[in-house]
């Protein structure tokens, strides 16, 4: 017969013992592993969906060498300016702000910057930047349902204790080498559970949710040809309505403004964004023309080729070049040159 804490156990969800593993002096970190497969899927989903469009393949590659350096900066800056207190403050290491690897990313941040480094890619190639964010939206939010796995192998971003089926159990984490706790790099050995575990995986929540939006903004863009950046808006709404209820789950630490904690006012204040730009959207008319989609490398193309001179015709037997005089006309050679 099984125990009583055995019965629990096996109603419940079990974290990984670890999310490091070293291969010689390489470190692989798993939610580094997520960010990157979930990169490499919008990316892929952007692409099909721009050459689906009109657009010119191989662009989404291209605006991604800009947007998302931009992106990893953007989300690392917001995740810093929001949690100063774990960099800056006495006995910290300012320098483990730039530790990205450790985790802490804030999507608001990744998003708005990311945005800033495809606009600057979308100029440069001469197409307009809300269509490719209609484009890579689904993708985008995808990606974040992956980066949440990241979170699962950290034991982060979870919620209270609860006594559900799906509830997470979270293990204390110690360093294989000097047995000190070690709560984002160690190892969970003998898998002791924390005091509040089992607990919400809020993790797992949004990554539920995330895919739900990235299936509602693909459906609702095929039913009613999304343009102009709304298919992009309606991502956004989506996933900060999904961010808003979960966010008040989790127990982690976070800042407080007027009792929220900074990362619901900021999806509310979003969300409310995100509605407004899809209603003033709307009153640009239909979805951008498919040759509107196309960089300037196409249109150079496709004017050097019509500028090209055609080969010139075979010259005819010189039979076919006598001239024939008319009649009344003097008689002169035509071939020797008329005095003026």
């Amino acid at each position: 017969m099984y125990s009583a804490s055995a019965a629990a156990f096996l109603a419940t969800i079990p974290s990984p013992d670890r999310g490091v593993w070293h291969l010689g002096p390489i470190p692989l970190r798993a939610y580094a592993l997520c960010i990157i497969v979930g990169i490499i899927v919008a990316i892929w989903w952007g692409e099909r969906r721009w050459v689906a469009r009109g657009g010119t393949k191989g662009t989404v590659i291209d605006v991604a060498v800009f947007a998302v350096p931009f992106g990893l900066v953007g989300g690392r800056l917001y995740h810093v300016i929001t949690d100063p207190e774990l960099y800056f403050l006495p006995g910290k290491n300012p320098w483990n702000a730039f530790a990205i690897w450790d985790g802490g990313l804030g999507i608001w941040g990744a998003i708005a910057l990311g945005g800033v480094g495809a606009w600057i890619a979308c100029r440069r190639k001469g197409i307009p930047l809300p269509a490719l964010a209609d484009a890579i939206a689904p993708g985008i939010v995808t990606a974040q349902a992956i980066g949440r796995i990241g979170n699962y192998f950290n034991q982060e971003l979870y919620g209270a204790h609860t006594d559900l089926p799906w509830g997470l159990e979270i293990y204390q984490r110690f360093d294989p080498v000097t047995g000190a706790p070690d709560t984002l790099s160690g190892v969970a050995t003998g898998h002791i559970p924390l005091p509040d575990s089992p607990v919400h995986p809020t993790f797992l929540y949004e990554l539920i949710w995330n895919l739900l939006v990235a299936l509602v903004v693909v459906w609702a863009d095929r039913r009613f040809k999304l343009g102009h950046g709304r298919a992009f808006a309606l991502y956004v709404a989506g996933y900060t309505l999904g961010r808003c209820w979960i966010e008040l789950m989790r127990t982690d630490t976070a800042n407080h403004i007027l009792g929220l904690r900074v990362n619901v006012w900021t999806s509310i204040l979003v969300f409310l964004g995100a509605v407004i730009f899809m209603i003033v959207a709307k009153r640009r008319g239909p979805r951008e023309a498919p040759e509107t989609l196309r960089s300037k490398g196409d249109e150079r193309d496709a004017e050097e080729a019509a500028e090209t001179p055609e080969a010139p015709a075979a010259e005819e037997p010189e039979s076919r070049n006598e001239i024939k005089v008319d009649a009344g006309s003097s008689g002169s050679d035509p071939e020797k040159p008329e005095k003026s």
